[in-house]
């Protein structure tokens, strides 16, 4: 056993059986982090579980476990398994020499243990002192379960009972807006100490935001709390008139915004519920380019708000485009709350919305532990207690997977005979890996109950009409979407399902009359253009709406510039 005893702060263990490298990799971690973490090696797998055993029952945390991958399979996957169950959060890496992308083992290797969730990523073990990379590697693996981690003080504090479906409403919306926070449970002394404070008897959640000053929010509309972080809800009188106005703030409007406003456009951004859109509740993203280790749709979204919003543009949230007419060489829109804005140019980029159960008794519980394509990011609050998961898509198998990492029971309902048929391979393989999710195919929910909120479930199995009840506190539905194009004047022609003509689409639709051919992602309005998933035969990916909302704005100057436009 090497290293030192690290008391209340957060573990980094490190588990390598060549002892002059553990020392070097102890010395790095000790070096970089050991202010405010401690920093533990072991030589033997065995010790290192001992190790997370005794953390655990102690209440201690554990930020990240290094493991060496030379380590013989079993060995490896007992240490890793205990990593996973004891202390969900920590992050998991295989320490990998240098070189080792010439090893075509080595990247199999990594690609299964994170396919099936024993690992995060990898990571270069140190090969000289002070090494940066290294430490930039450790750095972003501690942010990352320190944003997580559920007895992290964060900027933004939220308290209610753990299975309050308004306090579960309320961490989606922040997580979804990529605003910093921590649950606390009312019956926890910090929480305890929070409602006394600031609380009511009849209260049933309040918002503590300590970065700002101790502000305090109860029962707080969403509206309130995205205000007082700081997000725009309306705009000033004599700010009504813009270049570009993009309507929807996920992954396609946010490149249309950050492209138009670097380009010099005015422009301004609509959003009816949180940044990122659907692509904002997806709680890892494993191949965009460029993030090896992938990231969540919320971070992604945020990074792009954050860089629209250097740029210059304008972003009004909680807030949707219920009409929108063309006056002149302008196009009027009427945006609820905040009244009429202008624009020279509009994008389209409103996403879908995800369908509906159509189960009576669940839509009563809608917002009380049933959830249309709600963010799991928040899944520690369910932490000991039993989720379903609706759907049959790589969506539903992220979340049921992240589900699994708390819930002691998960129970994935799907209609087809078998995943495959609608999942990435990899998801599947992970759910077959992980014993606390329960695959139920041929199957559909067709009711559920609950005293205030939902507390039980009933799956049946389509074939046999079989009947099962089930103990669930939290039900997320995913299965399917389809766009909100139905506030758009019928000028702007869509298919058979709601989504938007576009380019040769829309010139073949018999609804285009000007002179020139509408450009690619042009409407049969010119001078409305539509990006992402809410145009008809787009590629439903993150990276695809990236593309076209960034493409879009050489189309919306060459509109701008063209005389009869």
């Amino acid at each position: 056993m090497l290293g030192t005893e690290w008391g209340d702060r957060p573990l980094l263990l490190a588990v390598d059986s060549d002892a002059q490298q553990l020392h070097r990799v102890e010395g790095e971690l000790q070096r970089a982090f050991g202010s405010d973490y401690g920093v533990r090696g072991e030589l033997r797998c065995a010790d290192a579980v001992t190790v997370l055993q005794g953390a655990s029952a102690r209440g201690e945390r554990v930020a990240a476990v290094l493991v060496d991958e030379s380590f013989p399979d079993d060995e490896r996957a007992q240490l890793l398994a205990a990593a996973r169950t004891l202390h969900p959060e920590a992050r998991r890496a295989l320490l990998v020499p240098w070189g080792s992308w010439a090893d075509r083992a080595t990247a199999r290797r990594i690609l299964q243990g994170v396919a099936v969730g024993d690992i995060d990523y990898y990571v270069l073990k140190p090969w000289t002192t002070r090494d940066e990379l290294f430490h930039r590697t450790i750095a972003e693996f501690v942010q990352d379960w320190s944003r997580n981690e559920p007895n992290s003080f964060r900027e933004v504090v939220v308290v209610a009972d753990r299975t309050a479906a308004r306090g579960l409403a309320i961490t989606d919306l922040l997580s979804r807006n990529r605003i910093p926070y921590s649950f606390r449970d009312r019956e926890s002394a910090l929480g305890s100490d929070v409602f006394t404070r600031f609380g009511r008897p009849d209260s049933e959640v309040v918002v503590w935001i300590p970065a700002l000053g101790g502000i305090s929010l109860v029962d707080p509309t969403n509206t309130e709390i995205v205000e007082a972080w700081g997000l725009s809800t309306t705009l000033p009188e004599d700010e009504r008139d813009y270049d570009l106005l993009v309507v929807g703030a996920g992954p396609g409007g946010l490149a249309a915004a950050v492209y138009g406003a670097s380009e010099g456009l005015r422009t301004l951004v609509v959003e009816r519920e949180a940044l990122g859109g659907q692509a904002g509740t997806s709680s890892l993203i494993r191949n965009y380019l460029g993030f090896s280790r992938g990231l969540s749709g919320s971070e992604l979204t945020q990074r792009g708000y954050q860089q629209a919003w250097v740029f210059g543009a304008r972003f009004v949230v909680m807030r949707e485009v219920s009409r929108m007419s063309r006056d002149g060489d302008r196009f009027v829109a009427h945006v609820t709350g905040v009244g009429d804005v202008t624009a020279r140019c509009v994008v389209l980029s409103t996403g879908v919305s995800y369908r509906r159960l159509s189960v009576a008794s669940l839509e009563g519980l809608t917002g009380r532990g049933v959830y249309y394509g709600a963010n799991v990011s928040a899944a520690h609050a369910l932490a000991g207690l039993s989720a379903g998961v609706v759907g049959g898509g790589n969506s539903a198998g992220q979340a049921v997977l992240h589900l699994a990492r708390y819930c002691e029971r998960v129970y994935l309902v799907v209609r087809g005979p078998e995943l495959g048929q609608s999942m990435s391979a990899y998801l599947v393989d992970a759910i077959a890996a992980e014993p606390t999710i329960e695959v139920c195919t041929d199957s559909e929910v067709d009711d559920g109950d609950g005293e205030g909120r939902l507390e039980r479930m009933t799956i049946r199995h389509r074939t046999s009409g079989e009947q099962r009840e089930v103990p669930v506190n939290g039900l997320f539905v995913m299965i399917g979407a389809e766009p909100r194009t139905d506030w758009l004047p019928p000028e702007v022609r869509r298919d058979q399902r709601g989504f938007v003509l576009t380019g040769q689409d829309a010139a073949r639709s018999g609804a285009w009359s000007h002179p020139r051919d509408p450009q690619p992602y042009e409407t049969t309005m010119p001078g409305v253009f539509a990006v992402g998933d809410v145009r008809c035969d787009s590629v439903k990916r993150v990276a695809s709406a990236v593309g076209e909302g960034s493409v879009v704005v050489s189309q919306v100057h060459t509109y701008l510039s063209t005389p009869h436009g």
